[in-house]
């Protein structure tokens, strides 16, 4: 399947959406923050899932960061995060956020998402 990175400063998070997706059959990079991501972000990373309130670099400046990476422009990225007012998917939206999942999430919303923003 696809190498997917998850980015979240909860380390039970980071364990629940990776679980999820092992059970899926992708394989998990994880990372703590925007910056530990940013380290890590090389090779066949077809996706990230990021938090968006994290310390060090939250996760709009993750995606604009990604976004200015040639090799990652047009990757999906998902938001997932406890926020969910307008004012702040709009934010994710122009910094370049594929999509928006709402925390605590169901194993199976977030793999309806990955499903479809994978194709």
């Amino acid at each position: 399947m696809a190498l997917i990175m998850t980015v979240d400063d909860s380390a039970s998070v980071r364990q629940m959406v990776s679980f999820t997706l092992k059970n899926d059959g992708h394989e998990v990079l994880e990372a703590c923050d925007g910056k530990d991501a940013l380290s890590k972000l090389s090779g066949p990373i077809k996706m990230v899932i990021t938090d968006l309130n994290m310390p060090n670099m939250d996760g709009i400046a993750l995606i604009k960061n990604i976004r200015a990476n040639a090799a990652y422009k047009f990757i999906p990225i998902i938001m997932l995060t406890t926020e969910s007012q307008a004012a702040k998917k709009q934010d994710g939206k122009a910094a370049g956020a594929t999509g928006w999942v709402v925390k605590p999430f169901k194993p199976e919303q977030l793999l309806a998402v990955v499903k479809k923003v994978l194709r």
